[in-house]
């Protein structure tokens, strides 16, 4: 095996920890191919031979690679960044199923807490709470002492930790009002859905949800398999609680990108997903999801 195939296999093999580094540093799927791509050519200026340890070595470039992009982008306030790498190490085209695998393993969640530190809080967090990297390595990719990279991953910590508490009593508030929707619809309680509906709330019904009728909001049958938006409580509501109460044997509430919604999964297959907007402890939207390729890159957690 030649040098430059030998490289290209060690790399692939080290791709999937560099990919899963980088997206939690950045929480972009293609910026984090765009690092991963840039270590790649790096990798290639550089003398293999003199390389000890590959994977640690790219763990680092990739590092600082997106401790650049995060600069740049928090000196820029753009988001996203465009694309900084057009040569590709791969030729078969992007992996839908790897990256949803991937943003499903994080969670929406916590990569917005994540965005709110600072690039050296962000770095010294990922690096070292979630791969486990030593703070002599973490303190050399953002030029600090170990002791101050310590220090940069103990304030994350604090931060993140106090968004959790923040985002579970949220997600409590939430659970009370999903459950009340849900028994006023049980119920056939149009008051009392009402009451937990802000009279603005807007439905949105995506097409496939529509195809088969079920979530159809006594739609004219030309309009059948198009998405359907509606706003007025009142407008909407009567047809919620007809349209679902015979499904209800297969609804559960669930943690969906962070928030409490509600799945629907007949004999375990996910097919439905409803997905509410609060505010002041009012439901201000619902957004009905039927297509496959949605569903699939939702992050859904049991409540």
């Amino acid at each position: 095996m030649d040098q430059k195939s030998w490289l290209t296999e060690r790399f692939e093999e080290n791709r999937p920890r560099l990919r899963s580094v980088a997206y939690r540093m950045l929480g972009s799927l293609s910026e984090a191919e765009d690092a991963v791509q840039e270590a790649w050519l790096r990798l290639h200026r550089s003398d293999a031979a003199a390389i000890d340890h590959l994977g640690a070595w790219l763990t680092t470039v990739v590092s600082r690679v997106c401790l650049d992009m995060l600069r740049t982008r928090q000196s820029r306030r753009e988001e996203p960044m465009a694309p900084q790498v057009t040569q590709a190490v791969r030729v078969d085209g992007p992996d839908p199923e790897g990256e949803a695998a991937l943003a499903d393993s994080v969670g929406v969640a916590l990569l917005v807490v994540l965005d709110t530190l600072t690039p050296a809080e962000r770095l010294a967090f990922v690096l070292h709470d979630l791969f486990d990297m030593p703070f002599v390595e973490i303190g050399a990719i953002v030029g600090r002492t170990p002791g101050a990279a310590k220090q940069l991953a103990s304030r994350a910590r604090r931060r993140v930790r106090g968004s959790r508490k923040a985002a579970d009593a949220g997600r409590a508030r939430q659970r009370d009002v999903v459950n009340a929707f849900l028994t006023a619809i049980r119920d056939g309680n149009l008051e009392g859905l009402l009451a937990v509906l802000d009279p603005d709330a807007v439905v949105h019904i995506d097409a496939a949800a529509r195809v088969d009728g079920v979530t159809r909001v006594d739609a004219p049958p030309e309009e059948i398999g198009k998405p359907r938006e509606i706003r007025g409580a009142s407008l909407w509501a009567r047809q919620m609680i007809a349209l679902t109460r015979g499904l209800l044997h297969s609804v559960q509430p669930a943690v969906i990108d962070g928030s409490v919604g509600v799945v629907f999964a007949p004999r375990g297959t996910l097919r439905r997903a409803l997905l509410f907007t609060f505010a002041d402890g009012s439901i201000t939207r619902v957004d009905v999801v039927g297509d496959r390729v949605r569903l699939g890159r939702l992050d859904i957690r049991a409540v």
